[in-house]
């Protein structure tokens, strides 16, 4: 079986090491900045308990834990990160991701009669992000896939891999501890082409990085674009909105939408726009300026341009920085892009793990990924997997304190 030898799906070097170097580089002074796994200290640990049920299959959560006091909890339903209680610069630690307390509300949240779900933490596929009027050609043929956001397809439709039950293995190597979540997808699931077969991997380790790595094969000639969908906020879960945090993104260009959130096509310039986010700038900034982009958004909802350092290497996305805690995250990514979403549709509505309500931009994502509705511009990268292909992919979230 070969591996996909274009710039979306080409083998990438994954190592750590390489997250490390790309960390040292940002400028990044935290508990994050060692070189390799540290052997040294308690080696991660991974516990089990279950959780309740969901489609008549026994849901369980996973618990990562590592010697610097990070904890990261994930559900096999939805492959969900429930929690990431890391520390401050005082070494307060508290639960910096939004979430819910049961999975009972994960399921009211997620399922397709509540018209798609919130996607707190979940793992999206078949497509993360849009498809236009869920309608797309590949080799001829058309196919449609489920409308449920604006007249278009959102995160794979009304039923994605956010509501199924994934099985469960855990894994572990030199200083890290890890669960390999799978699920086969059948063909013609939520109107996709071919049995996709989706594995993925989340690891932690020592520096208090939590990598995910994405692993999918096909029977026939399909589209794939798989993400994870946390929702951070790095002054806690409950602490209020995130708009005096900072958020820099290593992209030149970024892919502008139309009335329906649709990319136009056109990777348009940032320089000049409230979508220059270069250098650290806080969220709340430029968010409420009087521009059509983030009018249609109500907010950043967008997926920027990353400025690759290599094909296929993980090279850095993105840098969020809490100034009143001083935790920061890094993300590093094999992937093409990253979508910004500040939290704008949070409407007050829900109430989160830790008892109050999220309001709106209480949180943001970062998503990386390819480009929304990519199988409808030929100018984008390509999401095509065919039969003998291998879609691979890794995203590392790189937790620490400046």
């Amino acid at each position: 079986m070969s591996i996909f030898k274009s710039s979306i799906f080409k083998r990438g070097r994954t190592m750590l090491v390489i997250a490390s170097a790309a960390i040292a580089t940002s400028g990044i002074t935290s508990m994050t900045s060692a070189a390799a796994p540290d052997t040294t200290a308690r080696p991660p640990t991974i516990a089990k308990e279950y959780f309740g049920q969901a489609d008549g299959k026994a849901v369980y959560r996973y618990t990562l834990s590592n010697a610097r006091g990070m904890r990261v909890r994930i559900l096999t339903y939805g492959g969900i990160v429930q929690t990431l209680d890391v520390p401050d610069r005082r070494g307060h630690t508290a639960n910096v991701v939004l979430g819910f307390p049961t999975l009972a509300d994960y399921v009211a949240r997620n399922s397709p009669a509540a018209g798609g779900g919130v996607y707190f933490g979940a793992l999206i596929g078949r497509y993360a992000n849009r498809i236009a009027k869920g309608t797309f050609t590949l080799d001829g043929v058309t196919y449609h896939v489920p409308v449920n956001n604006n007249g278009n397809s959102l995160h794979g439709g009304t039923s994605g891999f956010d509501d199924r039950v994934w099985d469960a293995r855990e894994t572990s190597g030199p200083g890290t501890a890890g669960l390999r979540l799978s699920l086969v997808s059948p063909d013609g699931d939520q109107g996709y082409p071919g049995t996709l077969t989706a594995t993925v991997t989340y690891t932690l380790d020592n520096q208090n990085r939590l990598s995910i790595g994405y692993r999918a094969t096909t029977d026939k000639p399909t589209v794939v674009n798989l993400t994870n969908h946390t929702y951070w906020n790095l002054a806690g879960e409950s602490s209020g909105d995130i708009y005096d945090q900072k958020l820099m993104l290593n992209a030149d260009r970024y892919t502008p939408t139309d009335s329906t959130q649709i990319p136009t096509g056109a990777l348009a310039p940032v320089q000049g726009t409230p979508f220059d986010l270069r250098t650290p700038t806080p969220i709340g900034a430029h968010i409420a300026d009087d521009n059509e982009q983030l009018l249609t958004g109500q907010g950043y909802d967008h997926n920027w341009v990353l400025d690759r350092s290599g094909d296929g290497a993980l090279s850095l996305a993105a840098r969020a920085t809490d100034p009143a805690s001083g935790r920061v995250l890094s993300v590093l990514t094999t992937e093409p892009g990253i979508q910004f979403y500040s939290g704008n549709f949070l409407t007050g509505t829900l109430v989160g793990t830790g008892g109050k309500t999220y309001r709106q931009s209480y949180g943001f994502a970062l998503e990386t990924q390819h480009f929304p509705d990519s199988p409808n511009h030929p100018n984008f990268p390509s999401t095509v997997l065919r039969p003998g292909q291998t879609y691979q992919q890794t995203t590392v979230f790189a937790l620490g304190t400046e």
